[in-house]
């Protein structure tokens, strides 16, 4: 370690470290509560906050957060670690819940942007220091005081001079970020767009018919978790989590022949669409996909078979449009209820023609969404070597070496 620079505990710099309160909620009045899904990308968003009533539970002034306060997701998969820095006072008096813990440093000790820039270099060792069990990951407050250690320099000049590299270089990160980003919806928005064009101009031969009317469904379901020799077979086994928009998780469970056999789950093969009826999913509107080998599933999907002269692709494509398309049922559905009846499902019309028609689109669309991949491909690659370049950066910063 550079020669001016001290090693210690995350507690030890701290003049406070607590979790936050568990409100008592109420839709107007109190005061802000922030949660996690406040904390995302190093930022506090108030938006996702709600509201305490201090009137059937006080809160004391230490648990009311202040500029230069670090908040740490400190509980759930998925969550837990992420950390955000308070860099201006908010408007009102604000607190955090139960979730998140208040990382507050001591006085005079740290250029303020330099303590949030210190967290944030930990944030990966805090993400994996979860202690908890049954998928409910908890990180002690005990543990992020004492087990984690943090370098900084004693010279607050020498600190507010590595925060003025790193905000520069940062915020040139987060330009280039967007810009990616921006792209990689575009890319999306040209394909939907295209999508929308090809069932758009109907010509002859084109006919509407009911889900019904040319597919038949089935249901999912799930074995038993206490059977452990149900969990470890080679069949792919698709729950609602897995479903993410238009293809499936890359990291599906697997379950055996006689999980099949004896449960309520069904063999689909491959061929099958498979849509999100019921779940959290649907809160980003319809999620549909197409099997591309035999799978089974649970029971917050459905699985559509289509008839033999409907080309399941075709099928697919067609349905996209009109879970896309502004008077979608599907969509209004899921936002409403998080959950698709049966009847809605069956009763959505899709245009159906000859066979031959059918392939000239499916190839039309696949051309043009092979490309969208590609641009995909490229632009997820730009973003990951973006965010490893922001590691390196705070790595060398940490390390002396700015």
């Amino acid at each position: 370690m550079k020669s001016g620079w001290k090693t210690k505990t995350l507690g030890e710099v701290c003049s406070f470290l607590n979790r936050g309160i568990s409100p008592r909620y109420l839709e107007r009045g109190g005061i802000c509560v922030l949660n996690q899904k406040c904390i995302r990308d190093h930022r506090v968003s108030y938006e996702p906050s709600r509201r305490h009533d201090v009137r059937t539970k006080k809160v004391g002034s230490e648990r009311l957060i202040q500029a230069g306060d670090v908040l740490v997701n400190s509980t759930g998969t998925g969550t837990l670690g992420r950390v955000a820095q308070l860099r201006e006072a908010p408007e009102e008096p604000t607190t955090v819940d139960s979730h998140v813990t208040i990382v507050r440093p001591t006085p005079g000790k740290f250029y303020p942007k330099f303590f949030g820039y210190m967290l944030v270099v930990i944030e990966d060792v805090i993400k994996e220091a979860g202690e908890g069990c049954g998928g409910q990951t908890e990180l002690a407050r005990s543990v992020l005081a004492e087990k984690f250690l943090v370098h900084y320099p004693e010279s607050l000049p020498e600190q507010q001079r590595i925060v003025s590299i790193l905000d520069e270089a940062v915020d040139g990160i987060a330009t280039a970020k967007a810009n990616a980003e921006k792209s990689l919806h575009n890319a999306h928005e040209l394909f939907e767009s295209h999508l929308q064009s090809v069932f758009n101009k109907r010509g002859k031969g084109w006919a509407e018919k009911r889900l019904d009317e040319v597919c038949t469904f089935c249901s999912g379901g799930t074995p038993s978790k206490s059977n452990s020799s149900y969990w470890s077979g080679e069949i792919p086994w698709v729950s609602g989590r897995d479903m993410k928009s238009t293809r499936l998780s890359d990291s599906l469970l697997h379950i055996s022949r006689s999980a099949v056999d004896e449960s309520s789950t069904r063999m689909a093969p491959a061929g099958t669409l498979l849509i999100l009826v019921r779940g959290m999913g649907l809160a980003h509107g319809a999620q549909i996909a197409e099997l591309m080998v035999p799978c089974t599933f649970n029971q917050d999907i459905r699985g559509i078979h289509p008839e033999p002269d409907l080309i399941s692709r075709y099928l697919l494509f067609a349905l996209r449009d009109r879970i896309n398309s502004s008077d979608n049922v599907l969509s209004s559905a899921a936002h409403g209820t998080l959950k698709i009846d049966s009847d809605e499902l069956k009763s959505v019309m899709v245009p159906v023609l000859s066979r031959g028609h059918q392939q000239r689109i499916v190839a039309t669309i696949d051309s043009l969404s092979e490309e969208t991949q590609r641009l995909e491909s490229l632009y997820q690659q730009k973003l990951a070597a973006l965010e490893e370049l922001k590691k390196s950066l705070l790595h060398q910063a940490f390390t002396g070496a700015l």
